[in-house]
């Protein structure tokens, strides 16, 4: 029997009235608008929209000029509130927001079946790094499905392995979920951070998990990107600092594109 998983955050992290949901995410699109080559895949932070929203729609409002021609979005993002060892399906035919229900891709996950990836319904069930992205596509894509991946203790080779299976045509967009440095004080998270996004523009491995809650996703999208020739664009990056008002402890917050256009190298 079909499954849908609902919201679990709907009303903390965003709101849960659909008009007051819709007309935010206008807002931040409208106001933090970039332009890019085509997508391949997005690199796009996780947390309440209060802190991150501005910095998300920096990244969702480049797929606006392609959003009738993008059919798959594979979300692959870190699992926070269970101890997972290797990544996990959510064994659902659709995840539903204030918005409506998205279909999830059923030949994508017959694809990675074929690798050994199980479902996991419970790590799927109050994960939030997953969820907070559906809205934003919802106000920006128009006809497509998705892939919700977690990814827990695996490898970025394995990461990587997944993304591969399930890399796709035209047609398919990759989003990678996570925040950056967590709970520094704004100057060193500043700096931290900065040190960390030259790196991923640059395709430098290792990442570590200190500098990234998304380094296994986020590492193996760069090992991608290095065989598909990807260039990556540093689109935004902000704190929690920046957004809040906070700057004690801070969490950092970027969205990243990769596409083939080699004239979005950011050194």
């Amino acid at each position: 029997m079909p499954t849908v998983r609902p919201p679990a955050v709907a009303g903390v992290f965003y709101p849960e009235q659909p008009i007051l949901l819709r007309e935010l995410i206008a807002q931040q699109l409208a106001a933090n608008r970039h332009e890019s080559s085509r997508p391949k895949a997005l690199i796009v932070p996780h947390a309440g929209y209060a802190y991150s929203a501005p910095i998300a729609a920096s990244a969702y409002s480049t797929l606006r000029p392609y959003a009738d021609s993008i059919r798959h979005v594979i979300l692959l993002g870190p699992a926070h509130r269970a101890a997972l060892h290797d990544l996990a399906l959510p064994g659902a035919s659709a995840f539903a927001t204030p918005l409506g229900e998205i279909p999830v891709d059923q030949d994508g996950v017959t694809a990675l079946r074929s690798l050994g990836i199980g479902d996991d319904a419970a790590s799927h069930a109050l994960e939030h790094s997953l969820e907070v992205q559906l809205p934003f596509l919802q106000c920006t894509l128009h006809d497509f499905t998705i892939l919700p991946v977690l990814a827990g203790h695996c490898t970025p080779e394995r990461a990587a392995e997944i993304l591969e299976q399930v890399w796709g045509r035209d047609d398919t967009l990759i989003i990678i979920s996570s925040d950056l440095s967590h709970y520094e004080d704004y100057a060193s998270a500043s700096s931290l951070d900065q040190a960390t996004l030259q790196q991923i523009v640059a395709g430098r491995l290792p990442l570590q998990a200190s500098q990234a809650c998304g380094a296994i996703p986020v590492a193996g999208l760069m090992q991608c990107a290095q065989r598909h020739r990807l260039a990556a664009r540093l689109l935004d990056y902000r704190n929690s600092g920046d957004t809040s008002g906070n700057r004690q402890q801070v969490v950092g917050y970027a969205a990243i594109a990769f596409s083939e256009d080699s004239h979005d190298v950011v050194h």
